[in-house]
């Protein structure tokens, strides 16, 4: 479920980056924040447990960011 939902906020993030990429900042921001907090919490497990726990919250949140700066770059590609 978790896959789904972060494969959604990357489809949107990146189609909200091509039409307005200005305004896709915030939200991208807000989403790598919430992600951030799910990558320290996870870390807090002792031990390799931690780095298991926080790399779902890590990679998702790398996959967030490239998705908006995919979005921004396609536009920035146009040729109008």
């Amino acid at each position: 479920m978790m896959i789904a939902g972060i494969i959604a906020i990357c489809v949107v993030l990146a189609v909200l980056a091509f039409f307005v990429p200005r305004l896709s900042r915030h939200p991208e921001r807000g989403t790598q924040r919430t992600l951030g907090a799910g990558t320290r919490a996870g870390g807090k497990a002792p031990g390799i447990l931690g780095r298991i726990f926080s790399k779902p919250f890590r990679s998702s949140s790398k996959a967030v960011g490239r998705s908006g700066s995919a979005g921004r770059r396609a536009r920035g590609r146009m040729p109008f």
